[in-house]
């Protein structure tokens, strides 16, 4: 009888607990030998591509691309070749009962030593103790140095996985992109080029080739099934109905308006992104205690074109320093507040994928050159997925500068663990009353929320005040 064995999806990164499928690298059949790309998995992060535990025999894959896999579920399942070297092999062996531990995680009974696969394997970690690595799949190797994300080669095309998803959403078909990366590699460049131009429109085929597939083994493994035969049927006005049903087309039940409401469209499972967005903002509306402040900062005594972001960045810094307790974060377990010597801003960019928020590092001792290569960084990171996990937490007071679209004042939501959130409205030229008369001036609607559990409301309209002043400065 053959030995079947289970992957189960391990933790990608801080603890997340699920991932959505982006593309699977193999169909059920194929033979894939160890570390080889088994699929491309979104989290609310990053997409990386998870390896295969593995060499041998895919015998089932849990979940179509779009799929939500919860951390610690069936990923994919295997009949191992008995011939090859199985990395467990090396290291001693075992079946570990009671919760599942997923790849990467510690082993139960040696912290140098983390799990290697659902069957209780072990890897030894060699080297001096290290802190919790993150993210761990498939081969780990330890060590300072940054590494940069490599492009796997599938189906003979050579792409990162953050490549494969935008090909995949703007349905170009990544063998008929010229790559232009070094070592035949194509590039996000390539494919919003290859959108562009029409060059390389993905085709149907008959190998099912999905959105940014390279043949069998990149092509979309899961279609939608058949529309059923009550979904085809005609309506009496002669047309199909093919547009909602009881089941969506994926072939799950969705809930259906009564039969007297006229109803469009089908329920959209949130994934990735988005997904993430929805629990931290239904987390901090259940832990903080909101309170916002709001004024306007006058700029008419600025000299000259000065960086709008760059000054409102140097004024959260001079309000940080004139006023610690708002650049801080909280415990709302504990009770415990701890104020940040340094400044990390957290800056809210806005994607079709939903909400990110890098953060600008040290800026307080950025200059207004230094701020806005960084955030020009930062926001090209956000737009190519390329950004580390790392650089989206962390930072110690936040900045929403929503203006740039509309909107004068705002309740922006502080996400703990930080206090305080600044948000920036659409600048305006207001008339203000002055000694002897009335004069047109450039104003900039200046919101503040902070978390009154943390901070008093002195303590915020003096943190408010001091930003205030530092924008009024001529330059």
């Amino acid at each position: 009888m053959a030995d079947i064995k289970t992957f189960y999806l391990p933790d990608l990164g801080e603890g997340l607990p699920d991932a959505t499928v982006v593309e699977w690298h193999v169909k059920v059949g194929d033979s894939i030998k160890l570390d080889a790309p088994l699929c491309s998995m979104e989290t609310a992060k990053a997409i990386v591509d998870v390896p295969s535990p593995y060499t041998g025999k895919v015998t089932k894959l849990h979940g179509a691309p779009g799929d939500v896999i919860e951390t610690g579920a069936a990923l994919a399942e295997f009949e191992p070749d008995p011939n090859a070297k199985q990395r467990a092999e090396a290291e001693s062996t075992g079946h570990h009962h009671g919760p599942r531990k997923s790849v990467g995680s510690p082993a139960p009974d040696n912290s140098r030593k983390v799990v290697a696969s659902d069957e209780g394997g072990e890897v030894a970690v060699k080297g001096v103790d290290r802190e919790d690595e993150g993210t761990v799949v498939g081969a780990m190797v330890s060590g300072n140095t940054v590494h940069v994300e490599q492009a796997a080669s599938v189906g003979g095309v050579k792409a990162v996985p953050a490549v494969r998803a935008l090909a995949k959403k703007l349905k170009v078909d990544l063998t008929r992109v010229a790559p232009t990366g070094a070592d035949g590699v194509v590039t996000l460049k390539d494919v919003k080029e290859a959108a562009a131009n029409g060059s390389a429109p993905l085709l149907p085929s008959p190998s099912g080739r999905g959105a940014g597939g390279e043949g069998t083994a990149g092509a979309r493994r899961y279609a939608s099934p058949e529309p059923s035969s009550a979904l085809r049927a005609p309506s009496p006005e002669g047309r199909r109905e093919d547009q909602r049903g009881p089941v969506s087309l994926a072939g799950k039940a969705v809930r259906t308006a009564p039969p007297s409401q006229q109803a469009s469209g089908q329920p959209e499972q949130l994934k990735g992104v988005r997904r993430n967005m929805a629990r931290v903002m239904a987390d901090a509306h259940a832990q903080v205690v909101p309170t916002t402040l709001v004024d306007d900062a006058d700029l008419h005594d600025w000299i000259g074109k000065q960086d709008i972001t760059a000054r409102l960045i140097r004024a959260i810094v001079a309000a940080c320093k004139a006023v610690p307790a708002l650049n801080a974060w909280f415990d709302g377990k504990n009770l415990s507040r701890t104020q940040h010597p340094h400044v990390d801003i957290g800056i809210a960019v806005d994607t079709d994928d939903g909400l990110f928020v890098p953060a600008l590092r040290n800026a307080d001792v950025l200059d207004a050159a230094g701020v806005r290569a960084a955030i020009k960084r930062l926001r090209a990171q956000v737009e190519d997925r390329s950004i580390p996990p790392s650089e989206l937490s962390g930072h110690t007071i936040s900045l929403s500068n929503f203006g740039m679209f509309a909107g004068r004042y705002a309740t922006p939501v502080v996400v703990p663990p930080t206090v305080a959130i600044v948000g920036a409205g659409k600048l305006s030229h207001d008339v203000v009353a002055v000694i002897g008369g009335i004069e047109v001036h450039r104003r900039l609607p200046i919101s503040l929320t902070f978390d009154h559990r943390a901070a008093t409301g002195g303590e915020a309209a003096r943190f408010l005040k001091a930003l205030l002043d530092d924008l009024a400065q001529p330059n």
